[in-house]
């Protein structure tokens, strides 16, 4: 598979969401902050670390990169879907671009909604279709292998 075009960063701001592509994340702090609201008794947030072995091999990095315009669309696309099924709620999504270290954040999701149930459900939601969905590529480097042969694959 040929490497994706360079990544940039972008942000798309919804009614009630604000998805992103950074090359850093924004502290978990601030994250929750964006999706606190008072009508809301339940927030719940997602991360995903990057994990040290794949399939028996270690772990060095990954690396990943975006079609951003397009990502953003898809992720304004999956927070319309999540509202059909949970009217009521705020969401931040955060993806990082670029090279993502072992036990580092790629993925924040925060979700506030009303009731716990609703905002676990919807954070699963958007992260699952995040995967499936979005334009997102990475590469996974691993010890003892040349980085060069590392390949694109597709972030699910």
């Amino acid at each position: 598979m040929l490497s994706p075009g360079s990544s940039v960063e972008g942000t798309l701001e919804l009614p009630g969401a604000i998805c992103s592509i950074k090359n850093t994340l924004d502290p978990i702090e601030n994250t929750i902050e964006q999706v606190s609201d008072d009508r809301f008794g339940a927030v719940v947030t997602f991360i995903g670390t990057t994990r040290n072995s794949f399939q028996g091999k270690v772990v060095t990095k990954l690396e990943y990169q975006a079609y951003t315009k397009l990502a953003l669309k898809t992720m304004a696309t999956i927070i319309t879907e999540a509202r059909n099924q949970t009217a009521e709620f705020q969401a931040v999504v955060q993806h990082k671009i670029g090279v993502v270290g072992v036990g580092e954040p790629s993925i924040v999701i925060a979700v506030s909604s009303p009731h716990r149930k609703e905002a676990f459900h919807t954070c699963e939601f958007i992260l699952e279709e995040v995967k499936r969905k979005v334009q997102i590529w990475k590469r996974e480097f691993y010890e003892g292998e040349d980085e060069r042969q590392a390949e694109w694959k597709s972030n699910v």
